[in-house]
């Protein structure tokens, strides 16, 4: 067998050389013919020759190195003299098709040399054919032209700032080199042309600005801001690497947002507070947009929306305080109404309209944002808390309520409305603090819809107190819900006492009608006792229920509250009979007349059993008010003790029945009283709960957690918990530390 012929380097050198100037020709478009398969086949085979031949004439490591040279004698007398001579656009264009022809040149070269690449580079662990051939480019071309290419880069970008067309295929493809000249790296796009980006980004947009912010008003220059920003997006997804998109926006914003976030948000004319005045809400959604992009740039806004939302409130208490001091002095002189006059209907309507509008700007403009619905709570908790003419929020609210849910209210609603009224007003209800005041007032104008049969419907009642429930808590409704349930069982108990008086007194019937409310006690307001001298028709009356309850009803003992009761009286006057609905004390007064035509001031109160203060309100109602059933004498518009009263048998109306109202008795002061021994209660309650659980406690952190506990409710003032302490250290709840004063001991 023949031995093959041993390859001189410089011979199989010379034969390859052949082949690489062919492959130069063709990448510098001479008139030059293709590759064959045999030529190729040739070349292949003379590197495969020279590289498995014997030491020493096994040439692999020298044809390794030849071919790594051949590119840079290539790149030194074609590629760099043509680059060098070229400027801005023309220099990208050429450095693309240098870039495009090299990647050609490595092709063919390391199918070429596709020999080494198998066995000699790996047994060496030395850089691929390919990666020879890119980090030629890199070190030779790149290195040398980066920095007039960046240059050219950032040329273009400007010009297509300022609003030119660029060929933007042109600059992907070249910033693609500064990605793959990396090898699997982003440094030297980051280093060379990344960093210098966003320097020239920042110094641009500040140019902007600085003209812009004097130029233009807050919501032209938030547009500008928002194009400029979605432009630089355009940019980054159309010819740059992805990860340059955070950091170039962040320029962006910086210049064009955080460097001139006061003077925009302050602007006179045009910030946020004229924005929020003018109802501006695309405008302002545009300014969240813009500002959630930076670090707290929320805030501000937020501060600004929580500013004017305590404006527009102020301005609705002070327009109520107004309207409320003028009624006052228009109605000098004559009897308060009930609850829900004019002015305060108004204001809590007022405010209710005020919080709708303004939750649909948290929930568009500001896309319901934590910060925003915060801003607004504060601002409502500012203004809602605040006295109105002398009136809590609190009661004007439960006035509110009364007047939706009374028949004969005030408001002219369909159920739906009425229901989502009913639901906002609950909602306003979180920003009281003292929650337990709405709920006394409530409780009370609850009681009076109930006992006088003045409530539109059970459905809207039982509404709002589960909404109450849910807001506040089962304990927060416990009494209401349990005054409401009351009255069904009370319609039933009324309905077994018609049928035992059918059973068990037919032959003692009464000579009226008699229907009797059984309350109990825990669920209603407390009502003055009065032990009034009823005439012998209700007493039969009474007495036969009380035979009926004990009869029915074990360990249970009935206390009457006559001032509670209703009383339908036909009169027999002249000129014809009428049907009088009066309270139970009224009827009592009256049918005095039955046996005395005269009666003075001081025979009434003996006869009726009651103070002073009682018979005056009552006598006035009946001789002095808008129906004058009773003769006064001395004739005057006000009741004193040596007054003398006759029936008026000429008094006559156009109605057949008609309501003879008593003057209303401000509950207020009641209502404050009940609250305060109650919150009384509260405090100790907490304090007890407290210290049970701690033992020991320092005096001030005992107090935060009081307070913390009771803000459901209200908001429990330090001196007063201060007070209930001390009480109950005199009742050996508590002690202090003897060696530490501050430090509270729960005794057992």
């Amino acid at each position: 067998m023949n031995e093959r012929k041993t390859v001189d380097l410089e011979e199989g050198w010379s034969h390859m050389q052949s082949g690489i100037t062919k492959l130069k020709k063709l990448l510098e478009g001479e008139d030059e013919s293709s590759f064959n398969a045999e030529q190729y086949m040739m070349l292949y085979t003379t590197i495969y020759n020279m590289c498995t031949q014997k030491p020493p004439h096994d040439f692999s490591e020298q044809l390794y190195n030849r071919y790594r040279d051949c590119f840079s004698l290539y790149i030194t007398e074609k590629v760099l003299p043509a680059l060098r001579d070229k400027t801005d656009e023309y220099l990208l264009k050429e450095l693309l098709k240098r870039w495009d022809n090299h990647k050609i040149m490595v092709r063919w070269l390391s199918r070429f040399f596709n020999y080494l690449d198998r066995y000699y580079i790996p047994r060496h662990s030395l850089h691929s054919l390919k990666d020879v051939g890119l980090l030629r480019f890199r070190d030779d071309v790149y290195s040398d032209m980066k920095r007039k290419t960046r240059d050219a880069i950032l040329k273009l970008i400007e010009l297509e700032r300022e609003g030119e067309q660029i060929d933007r295929t042109l600059l992907k493809n070249i910033l693609g080199i500064f990605q793959e000249v990396g090898m699997g790296q982003m440094t030297c796009y980051q280093q060379d042309f990344e960093a210098q980006l966003l320097k020239t980004t920042a110094e641009y947009y500040k140019r902007k600005a600085a003209v812009w912010i004097e130029e233009d008003s807050c919501p032209d220059y938030m547009i500008k801001a928002e194009d400029c920003l979605k432009l630089e997006e355009e940019r980054v997804s159309n010819y740059m690497h992805q990860s340059t998109r955070v950091s170039l926006l962040k320029e962006v914003e910086t210049e064009l947002l955080q460097q001139h976030q006061t003077t925009l948000l302050e602007k006179e004319q045009s910030g946020c507070a004229a924005l929020l005045q003018d109802d501006k809400k695309g405008d302002l959604a545009r300014m969240y947009r813009l500002f959630q992009r930076i670090p707290k740039g929320l805030e501000p806004v937020a501060e600004s929306f929580k500013k004017h939302v305590e404006s527009e409130g102020m301005k609705l208490v002070k327009e109520a305080t107004e309207a409320a001091s003028a009624k006052k002095d228009k109605d000098a002189g004559k009897p308060s109404k009930d609850s829900g006059s004019a002015w305060e209907q108004h204001f809590v309507r007022q405010v209710i309209e005020l919080h709708d509008k303004y939750m649909l700007y948290v929930g568009g403009c500001f896309a319901n944002s934590s910060l925003f619905h915060k801003a607004l709570k504060e601002a409502f908790e500012f203004f809602c808390n605040k006295n109105v003419a002398g009136t809590s929020t609190a009661e004007l609210m439960a006035n509110f309520c009364d007047n939706l849910l009374r028949k004969g209210g005030g408001e002219k609603l369909t159920d739906e409305a009425i229901e989502d009224t009913l639901e906002k007003v609950v909602k306003l209800l979180a920003y009281i603090s003292d929650k337990d005041l709405f709920a006394e007032f409530y409780r009370k104008k609850l009681a009076r819809r109930l006992l006088q049969d003045r409530s539109s419907s059970d459905e809207h009642e039982r509404s709002i107190l589960s909404r109450l429930k849910q807001q506040c808590g089962a304990q927060f409704t416990s009494k209401m819900e349990g005054m409401v349930t009351d009255l069904q069982l009370a319609r039933d108990k009324q309905q077994n006492f018609d049928e035992w008086k059918r059973e068990h007194a037919a032959d003692k019937p009464l000579t009226m009608d008699l229907t009797v409310t059984v309350l109990t006690t825990g669920f209603w307001p407390s009502y003055k006792h009065v032990d009034l001298a009823l005439p012998q028709e209700m007493i039969d009356g009474v007495e036969q229920f009380k035979e009926f309850y004990e009869f029915t009803t074990k360990h249970r003992k009935l206390g009457w509250v006559y001032a509670l009761g209703t009383c339908h009286v036909k009169a027999n006057f002249d000129a014809k009979p009428i049907e009088l609905i009066l309270g139970t004390f009224q009827a009592t007064l009256l049918l005095l007349f039955n046996t005395d035509e005269e009666l003075s001031f001081s025979e009434i109160q003996e006869r009726m059993h009651v103070p002073e203060e009682d018979v005056t309100r009552l006598t006035h109602s009946l001789s002095c008010a808008k129906y004058k059933i009773l003769n006064k004498s001395p004739a005057s518009k006000t009741v004193s003790k040596t007054d003398v009263f006759s029936m008026n048998k000429k008094f006559t109306d156009r109605m057949r029945r008609i309501r003879v109202p008593l003057p209303p008795i401000d509950e207020r002061k009641k209502v404050i009283e009940d609250l305060d021994k109650d919150r009384r209660y509260a405090v100790d309650a907490a304090i007890v709960r407290t210290m049970k659980s701690r033992k020991v406690l320092q005096h001030q952190q005992l107090t935060m957690e009081v307070v913390q506990q009771l803000s459901r409710m209200f908001k429990a003032d330090f001196k007063l918990i201060k007070k209930r302490i001390e009480d109950l250290m005199s009742r050996d709840y508590l002690e202090r530390d003897k060696d530490n004063p501050n430090l509270l001991r729960y005794l057992a």
